[in-house]
């Protein structure tokens, strides 16, 4: 059965949301509602620098500034199965392999021939099954597992920027800890629930030439992307806990709502007046500048 379209919000429960969170946790619920899409909720909690604790308050902070969602919140971590499964035909279509550089390592290698800069070198692409055995025993870590692609580039279409061409290396799917990597686990989550609308900041539009690639890799249909603009600090560095009163805790309920609003160009100080409002085509294309005070 095919699931009806839908947009998302995906939180990473590391830290409290801060008004910049909220607004584009705003921006996808307006995208998704104002093209009859459903909105899902889901909380990217793999990594152990996550809080459950905290992503229950983050839930609690999108309900309280009106978001509404399609059924229940999910957790990334009740889904390991998908992930591992995935992983699994990827490694039995030979797609994978064992990497086992560090950052240095990588920032120190030799870049690959005609590789655009930022690319994985592929150090460990060809290795023998010797030199794994040795590399193995040198670093005395278990191995990242990486994608064999067969490009370096890829380019997406994004409503908000318009043609955008990024790297598409070999990245990692796996990490050496066993944690999925982002850029599976959202590839594999969005097709799984029926999204194919991904709004989110723009600090990760570099991303998605590769997550675009994975998922034409997978026979997965290939989202429409917003990478919508961040909100940053008065030094027009991203927020951060720092730059004083930015959490919903803080600032209150009627104050971020009525921000966002102004910053979107709004008069409404609901989102459901927001909605009413909304014009992707007339969304700021500059980061907003908060001032805390």
């Amino acid at each position: 059965m095919s699931l009806a379209p839908a947009g998302r919000f995906a939180p990473s429960p590391s830290a409290d949301l801060h008004i910049g969170n909220l607004r584009t946790a705003v921006l996808a619920w307006l995208f998704a509602r104002s093209t009859g899409r459903r909105f899902l909720l889901r909380v990217e909690d793999l990594d152990d620098r996550t809080f459950s604790e905290i992503g229950n308050r983050q839930v609690d902070d999108l309900a309280a500034i009106g978001l509404t969602w399609d059924g229940p919140v999910e957790w990334q971590t009740g889904h390991r199965e998908r992930y591992d499964a995935v992983i699994e035909q990827l490694r039995g279509d030979g797609r994978l392999y064992e990497c086992y550089c560090s950052r240095k390592d990588i920032a120190q290698a030799p870049q690959a021939p005609h590789a655009p800069q930022g690319a994985y070198p592929g150090t460990c692409r060809d290795l023998t099954d010797d030199e794994r055995a040795q590399r193995r025993a040198e670093t005395g870590r278990p191995p990242a597992l990486r994608l064999r692609t067969d490009t370096f580039v890829g380019t997406v279409t994004d409503l908000v920027h318009g043609s955008y061409t990024g790297i598409v290396d070999d990245f990692v799917v796996r990490r050496g800890d066993g944690v999925t990597a982002y850029n599976l686990s959202v590839v594999v989550d969005d097709a799984a629930t029926g999204i194919d609308q991904v709004v989110r900041g723009d600090d990760l539009l570099s991303s998605s030439p590769r997550q675009a690639y994975l998922a034409r890799l997978l026979g997965y249909p290939e989202p429409t992307y917003a990478h919508v603009p961040l909100v940053l600090n008065e030094d027009g560095a991203r927020l951060a806990k720092r730059d004083g009163a930015v959490t919903l805790g803080e600032i209150g309920v009627d104050r971020a709502l009525a921000e966002i609003s102004t910053s979107l160009g709004y008069t409404a100080t609901t989102v459901d007046g927001m909605l009413a409002e909304f014009d992707p085509a007339r969304l700021p294309r500059h980061p907003w500048i908060y001032r805390a005070n």
